[in-house]
């Protein structure tokens, strides 16, 4: 990962050169047996590359949401416990891609990205109806994703970056999700 510039006498940090970059890898897919809906990140942030878990950045809203959902504090477990409270319910987690360049962990930053092999993960998850792109970045892949054979949700990014939506709001668009597919009982 490049140092942090300092910035010039005007106060501007000057540009990064993405070539110089070292190429991230991202982590493995989690799925299980009955997984039925698979959230699709974009690339998994310095925070979670660096803890090799997924959403690991502290004001994430990905495990509060899930908690919510489920009425079951997923942060108080560890990290594989809460990764067989997902599979056990048919939830799987992956990202749209498998490695890129990037300084920092905004979307807007990804360059040279090499996807994930999303039709072969199909091929090994046979109970698979659905995917759940985790924001805009990943939703620019849901024509792939629909080419699957799979039905498509655009969800709001969990990203605390995405501050425009409301926990309450992001909870109502994640529910309809995983009532659609049986992750939780619809109300």
């Amino acid at each position: 990962m490049s140092r942090p510039q300092a910035p010039d006498v005007a106060g501007a940090v000057p540009r990064v050169d993405p070539a110089t970059l070292s190429t991230l890898s991202g982590l493995p897919p989690v799925v299980g047996p009955a997984t039925r809906l698979v959230v699709l990140g974009s690339f998994p942030g310095a925070a979670s590359l660096a803890a090799q878990q997924y959403y690991a950045h502290p004001r994430n809203q990905f495990w509060p949401l899930l908690s919510a959902l489920w009425g079951l504090d997923l942060r108080a477990l560890d990290y594989p416990q809460r990764l067989q409270e997902l599979t056990a319910r048919g939830l799987g987690l992956w990202d749209v891609y498998a490695a890129c360049r990037r300084e920092g962990s905004l979307d807007s930053a990804i360059r040279d990205a090499q996807p994930n092999d999303l039709a072969g993960l199909r091929r090994r998850v046979p109970h698979w109806q659905a995917v759940a792109h985790n924001g805009g970045e990943s939703a620019r892949s849901a024509r792939l994703t629909a080419a699957l054979g799979l039905v498509v949700h655009r969800l709001p990014s969990t990203s605390p970056a995405n501050a425009s939506w409301s926990f309450e709001r992001k909870l109502a668009a994640w529910r309809a999700a995983f009532e659609q597919h049986g992750l939780i009982p619809s109300s």
